[in-house]
């Protein structure tokens, strides 16, 4: 089992972070058990993430709603999610949505369920911990 898949398996290792490129995650994954979603949400966030999660009927597109449905996911199979975000929204949007995610993922740690939110940041401007050190 290769470091990055390890750490992705660890709930304790849960959070918010950012890596310039998916493709070691995606290749870390492969035919495991974890539910990893890539997700475009540059724009129209909520209608994003609805569909790349398949959110049930109840979401009500808002912030609240989102820290509900992420605290739940008991329709998505897998030992651990791991959502990768390929674009998201800029300025406030992306503030709150970081707490959301910080948050979701200290609840699923704290239930011993990996969560990660992975941002796609290739010129490194957010101010993400890495996901893994990068050769």
């Amino acid at each position: 089992m290769s470091k990055l898949l390890q750490r992705l398996r660890d709930p304790s290792r849960s959070g918010v972070y950012r890596t310039r490129d998916e493709r070691a995650i995606m290749d870390a994954t492969r035919g495991g058990q974890l539910d990893v979603v890539p997700i475009e949400a540059r724009e129209n966030l909520f209608d994003s993430l609805s569909r790349a999660l398949a959110f049930p009927e109840w979401f009500g597109r808002n912030w609240d709603a989102l820290e509900d449905v992420l605290g739940d996911l008991s329709w998505r199979k897998g030992d651990g999610h791991v959502l990768i975000f390929r674009s998201y929204p800029a300025g406030e949007d992306l503030g709150i949505l970081l707490d959301v995610l910080r948050s979701t993922a200290e609840y699923w740690a704290s239930r011993g369920k990996p969560f990660f939110a992975v941002f796609i940041d290739p010129a490194k401007k957010l101010a993400l911990p890495d996901l893994y050190r990068e050769a």
